[in-house]
């Protein structure tokens, strides 16, 4: 059964890093930030379109990288999308604590389950840097920081 699990895994991953959601750079974003991971060489653009209610309008990424770093920006533009801002960085906190598998409660209501696809890379230390890059992005572009650092 577990690997049946890690299969299908593992082709959630392929699959959003071959066909990236998301993967566009919107002509209305009012936030984005650069992330670069220097381990790695994987470096992406995050956009957001926030509202003024503190919304995420939109969401999205362009950049190069493995496929753990793409699959992971893919999914967290679909799962931040329509999320308020504080929304956002709680579940960023809850994710970078499930990759590096510390205690975590991670709540994304029907998308929890498709961020549990990434908690394998905890058993690769080296990869989380790769799974947390977008993410760290998404933050400091709501932030107003134009750099990410995945440190």
């Amino acid at each position: 059964m577990f690997d049946d699990l890690r299969e299908l895994y593992q082709e959630v991953i392929l699959d959003h890093s071959k066909h990236p959601r998301n993967f566009r750079h919107p002509d209305d974003a009012n936030h984005e930030a650069h992330g670069y991971n220097p381990l790695c060489g994987d470096t992406l653009n995050v956009y957001l379109k926030m509202g003024h209610n503190g919304l995420i309008e939109d969401a999205a990424f362009e950049g190069k990288g493995c496929a753990i770093s793409l699959a992971s920006a893919s999914m967290m533009t679909e799962i931040i999308t329509g999320k308020t801002e504080t929304e956002a960085k709680v579940l960023f906190d809850g994710f970078q604590k499930l990759v590096k598998g510390e205690e975590a409660t991670i709540d994304a209501g029907d998308d929890t389950e498709r961020l549990m696809v990434l908690a394998g890379v905890k058993e690769f230390p080296m990869r989380v840097k790769c799974a947390t890059l977008a993410w760290h992005a998404m933050s400091s572009a709501m932030d107003g920081e134009e750099e990410a650092s995945t440190e």
